[in-house]
């Protein structure tokens, strides 16, 4: 996945400018891609020079108001059924873990129990951020309902290694 289709997603849906595209990426997207303020405003720059999006309206302070074109419909259509995605199996945690026999037993129980820590916080704000959504029945509540579960599930089942993995070191 790139940030090229995330926003191209986000702008599939509705029409934003890129600040409002910050606070999505930092609500809603934060489970799936994150994305920095600099990241975003030169992705937007370069997607506008590829003529995949444009300027719909320009506010106070330079604020733009972004909209997908057809180009980048046609892209991001493209890039949704028709490319595979990158199944690379890198995970920095889990090639940790691998070597955690470099260590002594009480400081890869640390290891491990800091990232069953981290899972269960994650589980908890993905619940307090469902809780706190207005749930609308549109294509993006819908997916990203779908999306917020996987998140909670996937910090569930991580949570749960974790507790299992203390166990076998001991």
């Amino acid at each position: 996945m790139s940030l090229r289709h995330a926003v191209l997603g986000m702008l599939d849906e509705a029409p934003a400018s890129g600040y409002d595209l910050l606070k999505r990426f930092e609500q809603a997207m934060s489970n799936v891609w994150a994305a920095t303020q600099s990241q975003l405003y030169g992705e937007l720059g370069k997607l506008e020079k590829a003529g995949l999006i444009r300027v719909l309206a320009e506010g106070p302070r330079g604020r733009k108001e972004y909209e997908i074109t057809e180009d980048g419909r046609v892209e991001l259509r493209h890039w949704l059924v028709e490319v595979k995605p990158n199944r690379s199996p890198r995970n920095e945690v889990l090639l940790r873990v691998y070597f955690l026999g470099s260590v002594s037993p009480e400081k890869a129980k640390e290891f491990i129990e800091y990232m069953g820590e981290n899972s269960r916080q994650r589980e908890e704000r993905l619940t307090e951020l469902e809780a706190s959504i207005d749930w609308g029945d549109d294509n993006e509540a819908q997916y990203g309902r779908l999306v917020l579960e996987w998140g909670k599930r996937f910090s569930a089942m991580s949570r749960e290694w974790s507790e299992w993995a203390v166990k076998q070191i001991e």
